[in-house]
Formats: structure tokens, C-alpha cells, sequence
């Protein structure tokens, strides 16, 4: 337990960033699993920038690793360009 006014800010503020972030890593996990079951190439072109996009702010936010990020954005730009 803190006992002190700043430890106790300090834990207010990463909770809400720990929520924040389990927030988005949740959003961007659901949006990839989208991207895989799509078999539609012309919606999952459309859908891959956004994917890409969440999936970069991730990885600058640090909450994902940037080569994680790096090796999903490719396997999904395979996965887009396979389908006809």
C-alpha cells in the first residue's frame, strides 16, 4: 500500500494506462483476427491500412515489441495479397 501522496498518484496513473493499454492491444488483436477471417480481397484492403495503423501505435507506445508489429503487418499484407 503507498504512504505517500505521489505513490498514490503514481498507482492511480498506471492503472489507467495499464487499462488504456489492455484496451487497445484487445481492439487491435480483434481487428487482426478480422483481417485473418476476411476472404473478400477488396474488404481486406480496405481493412489492412487500419490494422497496419493500430498495430504501429502499439508498438511506439511500447506494448507490443516493433518487430512483433514488423511480422504481423507482413504476414497480413501476404495474407491480402493471396486472396482473388
Amino acid at each position: 500500500m503507498a504512504n505517500h501522496k505521489s505513490a498514490e498518484k503514481r498507482n492511480r496513473q498506471t492503472e489507467k494506462k495499464r487499462e488504456n493499454n489492455k484496451y487497445a492491444a484487445k481492439s487491435t488483436r480483434n481487428a487482426v483476427k478480422t483481417l485473418r477471417s476476411t476472404s473478400e480481397k477488396s474488404a481486406a484492403g480496405e481493412l489492412l491500412p487500419k490494422v497496419n495503423s493500430m498495430l504501429d501505435k502499439l508498438a511506439k507506445k511500447n506494448i507490443i515489441h516493433k518487430k512483433k508489429a514488423s511480422n504481423l503487418k507482413s504476414s497480413l499484407t501476404k495474407h491480402v495479397n493471396s486472396l482473388s
